[in-house]
């Protein structure tokens, strides 16, 4: 399954329980091609956009062709790619922007020197409503998502995982077949490796993540064929 505009929902791991009820479409934005996921709950519609980096236009179009209600925007971390459009989309949906972790507040105090250094116009600074931490949680309808603070790309990365569903939206964490770079500030490729390794792999390996670019993929193919993290 490949991160176009696919609608997915998880599989409750060995069919106990009842079904999982995250949905989720993913579409790619801004030159980057970065996966701004729009996920909600399918038995509510209630929902959240996930890392919307610019395009807004394409984001809403998704949004209603889903027929969801959005509650809230969460971020993964501060790049420019991720959060850029946070602060715009929250304002015209009326929601809060929630995460990432504050450890990443320079990278969305500078999201306008970000900008700049990329050359894709103007981009203004973003201000969560609300920081999340590991441990915490977020929630919609009836799905609750687990946060984990994954540093090594950015400090601040969090990851958000459904439990129920199976699903983990890592952003530049992890991706199919690689891992995020870690040669921006505050970046380290010995922390990223053991956030994969301790945040992301006891999680199970039928977990399906959605990356913050590329195809989609599970813990338990990466384990298997990443060069940079396979057992």
């Amino acid at each position: 399954m490949t991160a176009k505009q696919n609608e997915s929902s998880g599989n409750a791991a060995g069919g106990e329980g009842p079904p999982p009820s995250l949905k989720a479409t993913v579409v790619p934005v801004t030159p980057f091609q970065q996966n701004c996921s729009v996920i909600w709950c399918s038995e509510t519609m209630k929902g959240a956009v996930v890392d919307p980096g610019g395009d807004l236009d394409r984001i809403r179009t998704a949004v209603d062709q889903a027929g969801m209600t959005p509650e809230m925007v969460l971020l993964t971390h501060g790049h420019l790619d991720h959060a850029a459009g946070a602060g715009a989309l929250s304002a015209s949906l009326g929601v809060p922007v929630i995460g990432p972790h504050p450890d990443d507040r320079f990278w969305l105090d500078a999201m306008a020197q970000q900008a700049a250094m990329f050359g894709v116009g103007t981009a203004e600074a973003v201000t969560p409503d609300r920081w999340l931490d590991a441990g915490d949680t977020v929630s919609f309808g009836t799905v609750t998502l687990q946060v984990r603070h994954c540093p090594g790309h950015t400090p601040g990365h969090i990851i958000f995982f459904d439990p129920v569903a199976r699903v983990a939206l890592v952003g530049d964490v992890l991706f199919n077949g690689s891992i995020g770079r870690t040669d921006f500030p505050q970046g380290d490729y010995d922390t990223l490796i053991r956030s994969i390794r301790e945040q992301l792999w006891p999680l199970g390996d039928d977990v399906t993540f959605i990356p913050g670019h590329g195809p989609l993929s599970t813990f338990g193919h990466e384990r298997a064929t990443n060069p940079f993290v396979r057992d």
